[in-house]
């Protein structure tokens, strides 16, 4: 879309939840794609899910969820805050998600979900999951098997929510940590074998005589220097690709705690 001076533009994009979780207000600390993409995966979530989310925050991982879940789905999302509860329903009608996620206003790990025999995944983004666990087993459906993730920052909190799930009979208790690492291409020049003799050939000699060594290094391409295509570098005999990871990377977020419901037919 141009400018009506035609002197600059702008690009439209597709509202998605990715571009959501970068510009939505901050109520409270969210979710971001690592640790969403990651949870989603061992949720086993797909069109159709109903599962449980708590708490409803910003409302970062709920908008993914109900995207994965559409159109069928049901999202079952608990906010102790009461503000945050009605501005995150706002948000989610607004955005074309209000049938598919029914926001409540409670503390449930006071007063529990309420909810039986109803859903397939539950998540836990809360200060205390461990007070949460034996309201979130009712709420499983009973006849089949389902899946439990508590995020957690602190290992202390693991510890106890570990605990609990083990007492509420969950099995195939797991924690994990995500964690990216950036990984940026860089072609540099080969050393050739006979680069690899007259190296070895100047250290024996160092040895006898003391004279330094000259090394040949991989040289990586200068500034002016076109960066080839990965075709070119395939097809080249003097380059090859190599990974070199920026000096500071995303540190830690949480903990991420999964375990599994059996059904009662199980036992």
């Amino acid at each position: 879309m141009v400018s009506s001076n035609y002197k600059g533009f702008v690009y439209l994009l597709h509202p998605t939840p990715e571009l959501w979780t970068l510009v939505l207000p901050h109520r409270t600390q969210i979710l971001y794609l690592a640790d969403i993409s990651f949870i989603s995966t061992l949720l086993e979530l797909k069109p159709g899910v109903s599962m449980i989310e708590s708490g409803t925050g910003s409302g970062s991982f709920s908008h993914s969820i109900a995207r994965t879940i559409a159109p069928h789905g049901k999202l079952y999302t608990f906010e102790y805050h009461e503000e945050r509860a009605k501005l995150a329903e706002v948000e989610f009608k607004a955005h074309g998600y209000g049938d598919i996620i029914k926001v409540h206003h409670r503390d449930v790990c006071k007063d529990g979900f309420q909810l039986e025999n109803l859903v397939d995944a539950v998540f836990l983004d809360l200060p205390a999951p461990w007070d949460a666990v034996a309201s979130a087993k009712k709420a499983f459906k009973q006849d089949r098997t389902g899946k439990i993730c508590c995020f957690s920052p602190c290992i202390e909190q693991v510890s106890k929510t570990v605990t609990a799930l083990e007492q509420n009979e969950f099995i195939e208790i797991t924690m994990y940590e995500c964690l990216m690492k950036e990984h940026m291409v860089v072609p540099v020049q080969k050393l050739s074998f006979q680069d690899l003799i007259q190296e070895a050939k100047q250290k024996k000699l160092n040895g006898k005589d003391g004279s330094p060594v000259t090394v040949p290094v991989k040289r990586r391409l200068g500034k002016d220097e076109p960066i080839p295509t990965a075709e070119e570098v395939e097809e080249s005999s003097q380059l090859m690709l190599t990974s070199r990871t920026p000096g500071e990377t995303r540190g830690h977020t949480s903990y991420l705690t999964f375990a599994t419901f059996l059904p009662s037919t199980a036992f």
